[in-house]
């Protein structure tokens, strides 16, 4: 049974024991912790920057012009330098952030320029009669590429009505009647000269009734043959006797026999043969002569076309060429047309062929077609172009196909224009995040940069080994301003992954995020809001919601003096302020609606945030904000996803193992990988600033370990170097810290405290965790000096700071902070240069010193113990020995008995008397 006195003391009560003791200490206020805290408690007034709307317009309807170029100076002459060298690679990179409006503010811009600017040339494709292959380019001044189109278009029906009429004439017909009537009759008279000179040979000229050719046979022949076609019942023979009469055939063979002998016969058969064949080949010769003159007649029918045709085009084509007599490439792509209509003028009649049938849905064949690429009003200014598709196609055009029965074919009425095309003699804005996700068209707008030229290609041909047959255009002169939209860190990359970027690319515009907050720009950011007001048509808003909207962009900025440029935030907040009016049926909007639109933005972008402050209030997440604790501090960190973020109070902890090592501190979170690098070298900056305070005094004769409880995401940032000094100092001088305090600040090697960002997410964060858990007056953030002019607190925060129900503190050094954070003085020194006792760090090295004298006395301790122990074991060794030896001469004489030797009694043995 255990009697009172000796129970076991419990926990809880010790713990109240402690905590009333530590009470009595903190009502006898040390006089630094007094000064330091009044020197570094912030006021209201310091913790936000109000603007003042008696300086704002009544509404946004009697604000001030929009400059365009307002806050972006520097950007805006980088890209006028660039406007104004016409130097090869002057384009240009627009970087900044997405959302600060960089393509609305150089667009209108180069509106302004472009207005002033010269217009540039039309450009027009068009059938290249001497290489189809190679479609002809032709510039045309502004407004003139329609209207050549339309003409060629006129040309055409007229000139195919009129053809049609010419050629279907009687004075046409009578003139080809007449061209064949004389051609049959020199026909005629070559075959009977030469039917007169085979007559001499008794020849007759005939023709063969099956194939209808010229042929020399004898006269007999002729007759038989003739009269062989008289008599209907009369076979045909080839034998030129076979139409005789027998009677007179025997009497001719008999008399023939009679009159001739054997040889007189054979010599009257080859007289016949060479003269037949001397006459078969003047018929020959009479064929050629006769072909000659059908193609004579046939150029002269080909002549009396054309003739005809040139006749009939003249007058069609003749005030066309007088009304572009300025342009003597389009006169001579002009007389092409007109000599290529001379040339078909047949086909053109007879509409037998393709190339001169008018396709689907077009007023010309494809041979005659004007295809406009690029026109522009006369007197309109130079073009501004976005292309928000910037594939390898749309920027440097492309030859459109068509597949019919099979076959893929395609004409210069299918070629389409790129961006490069429309952009041609202005500017051409693109975004660089865009450009590159599309294959080759970043090498094609390199290429044509470079070279100056727009020049078509086929994209399948570069994709595949093989392609089918396509035009090649002849290259267009370009003359033009490419402007790049991105972010930073996407030039840079370019940069250094392609080599020739900087030499296309020569001039960099930088765009910033935000602008000096003055009266001056406060009025020029109420015009951009009526700006974006009238071109949304929203209700106006009045003085206190422009207030109110330029309270927040301050905050977006993350300071007093300074405003944010980004053109999305402040477009979402006008639309969504202005919905809200509209549902109070308000025509004007005010600062209550601008309250409700940023409420509401919050409210949608705070899931994560609630999910958290629910494991607050359950219990799941340990947080303290009274109390006590030694090497426990409250760490504000800010958690960021997506579009949004928040602040939130972390639990960071220090466990001191004290003699092991040499002042090495273990980093928990850098060890598993959840911190990252700048965390780490936070860790290293106060592990140095330690070492350097204190091992001039004495060794650091301990380890230690810091650790962020309940963290299990990536930490990165030193914005944790306070804390963590304040917990590490606080386990090693085994000094409470006031848990009603939360603590943030980056730190140097000198101690000094350094700014650090998101600071009013983080102070937000704590206040609703003390909120949350009661207000107590005593609750409070420490800031670093250096954040004050980032303030910008909501107004309930404010609110509670006015009532000294929430405390700011802003310091300069770590000695401050932990002042504030312990209630003692941390490096007040004495006469011989030594820490106080009654400082920190003088209890920092009273523990050292008292970890090195308890390791000397149990160095003592276990050295006196060592010795007795060696003590003990030489002796316990001594008698051991002893007893050895006595052993070894009682063996020895026991022997000597056996052996019948002489006894052997020695002064301290006794002889052994004993009998058998």
């Amino acid at each position: 049974m255990v009697t009172p006195s000796t129970q076991l003391a419990d926990p809880a009560i010790d713990t109240t024991k402690e905590q009333t003791k530590h009470a009595k200490k903190v009502t006898q206020l040390h006089p630094r912790f007094l000064e330091v805290k009044q020197h570094c408690h912030l006021s209201a007034a310091q913790l936000k920057r109000y603007s003042d709307p008696a300086a704002l317009p009544s509404d946004t309807r009697t604000a001030p012009d929009l400059d365009v170029g307002f806050g972006q100076q520097r950007a805006l002459k980088a890209l006028q330098t660039a406007l104004d060298i016409k130097a090869s690679g002057y384009h240009v990179f627009a970087a900044g952030e997405n959302g600060l409006g960089k393509r609305t503010v150089i667009s209108r811009l180069l509106t302004r320029i472009a207005a002033d600017a010269p217009t540039p040339d039309d450009w027009v494709y068009v059938h290249n009669f001497a290489d189809p292959r190679t479609p002809q380019a032709l510039s045309l001044p502004a407004g003139q590429a329609e209207i050549l189109q339309q003409q060629v278009s006129q040309l055409w029906q007229q000139a195919k009505k009129r053809l049609s009429q010419r050629f279907r004439s009687d004075q046409y017909q009578s003139k080809i009647e007449a061209i064949k009537n004389a051609t049959h009759q020199k026909e005629s008279q070559a075959y009977d000269v030469l039917n007169a000179e085979g007559k001499q040979y008794d020849l007759a000229l005939t023709f063969r009734s099956f194939d209808n050719k010229a042929v020399f046979v004898h006269s007999s022949q002729l007759a038989a043959d003739t009269a062989a076609e008289h008599t209907p019942a009369s076979p045909r023979s080839d034998n030129p006797y076979a139409a005789a009469k027998p009677n007179e055939t025997a009497h001719r063979r008999s008399k023939q026999d009679e009159v001739l002998s054997g040889d007189d016969e054979y010599e009257a058969e080859l007289d016949n043969f060479v003269q037949k064949n001397h006459m078969q080949k003047r018929l020959s010769q009479l064929t050629i002569a006769l072909e000659q003159l059908e193609d004579e007649a046939n150029d002269a029918i080909e002549t009396l076309h054309r003739d005809i045709a040139r006749r009939a085009l003249q007058p069609l084509f003749a005030p066309v060429y007088q009304q572009f007599a300025a342009q003597p490439q389009v006169v001579d792509y002009l007389k092409a047309v007109s000599a290529d209509m001379v040339t078909h003028a047949e086909r053109i009649v007879n509409a037998d062929d393709e190339e001169f049938v008018t396709a689907a849905l077009a007023t010309t064949p494809s041979r005659y077609a004007v295809n406009v690429i690029v026109s522009h009003a006369p007197d309109s200014g130079a073009p501004v172009v976005f292309e928000d598709l910037p594939t390898h196609l749309n920027l440097l055009g492309h030859v459109e196909q068509i597949t019919q029965l099979g076959t893929v074919t395609t004409d210069v009425s299918m070629i389409r224009a790129g961006a490069l095309h429309r952009a041609n003699g202005g500017y051409l804005l693109l975004e660089a995040s865009h450009l590159l996700e599309h294959p080759y068209a970043w090498q094609g707008l390199k290429r044509a940069l470079q070279s100056r030229k727009i020049k078509l290609s086929s994209l399948e041909q570069m994709l595949t080994l093989t392609g089918s047959l396509s035009l090649a255009p002849s290259p267009i002169d370009l003359e033009v301003k490419v402007i790049l939209l991105g972010e930073a860190d996407l030039y840079y990359e370019l940069l250094e992954l392609e080599p020739e970027f900087d030499a296309v690319f020569k001039v960099r515009a930088d765009f910033h995020d935000d602008v000096t907050r003055s009266p001056e720009h406060e009025l020029a950011l109420v015009a951009k809001m009526a700006d974006i007001i009238d071109h949304a048509s929203l209700c106006p808003f009045d003085r206190n919601a422009q207030a109110a909207l330029l309270e927040h962009l301050s905050l977006q900025a993350e300071d007093q003096d300074r405003l944010s440029l980004h053109s999305d935030l402040l477009i979402k907040l006008l639309h969504e302020s202005d919905r809200h009016a509209r549902l109070d049926g308000q025509h004007i909007v005010d600062a209550h609606h601008v309250m409700q639109a940023i409420d509401d933005m919050d409210e949608r972008s705070g899931y994560l945030r609630d999910l958290y402050w629910d494991e607050l209030k359950n219990g799941q997440q340990l947080i303290q904000t009274q109390g006590h604790a030694i090497g426990q501090v409250n760490a504000l960190t800010v958690v960021s996803y997506a579009d949004s973020e928040f602040g939130m109070p972390a639990r960071l902890t220090a466990v001191i193992q004290p003699n092991i090592g040499a002042g090495e501190i273990l980093d928990i979170e850098r060890d598993v990988d959840l911190g990252g690098s700048l965390h780490a070298k936070g860790m290293l900056i106060m592990t140095s600033y330690l070492r350097a305070l204190f091992s001039q005094h004495h060794a650091l004769n301990f380890s230690a370990s810091l650790a962020f409880e309940q963290s299990y995401a990536q930490i990165d940032g030193d914005s944790a170097t306070v804390s963590e000094g304040c917990a590490l100092l606080s386990a090693l001088a085994d000094v409470p810290i006031d848990q009603s305090l939360a603590i943030t600040g980056s730190m140097n090697q000198l101690g000094e405290v350094q700014a650090v960002g998101g600071i009013n997410a983080k102070i937000a964060g704590f206040f609703d965790a003390c909120h949350e858990q009661e207000l107590t007056g005593q609750q409070g953030v420490v800031i670093p000096v250096a954040n004050i002019q980032q303030l910008m607190l909501r107004d309930d925060i404010i609110a509670a700071v006015k009532a000294g129900k929430f405390h700011i503190y802003g310091v300069q050094s770590l000695s401050e902070a932990l002042t504030l954070m312990t209630g003692l003085p941390v490096d007040t020194m004495n006469k011989k240069g030594r820490y106080r006792k009654d400082t920190l760090f003088g209890k920092v090295l009273n523990r050292l010193l008292l970890w090195d004298e308890n390791q000397n006395v149990d160095d003592d301790i276990e050295d006196k113990d060592a010795k007795q122990t060696s003590q003990k074991k030489r002796k316990a060794k001594k008698k051991k020995d002893k007893k050895k030896r006595r052993q070894r001469q009682e063996d020895k004489g026991k022997k000597g008995n056996d052996d019948s030797s002489a006894d052997i009694t020695t002064a301290d043995e006794s002889p052994d008397i004993s009998q058998p």
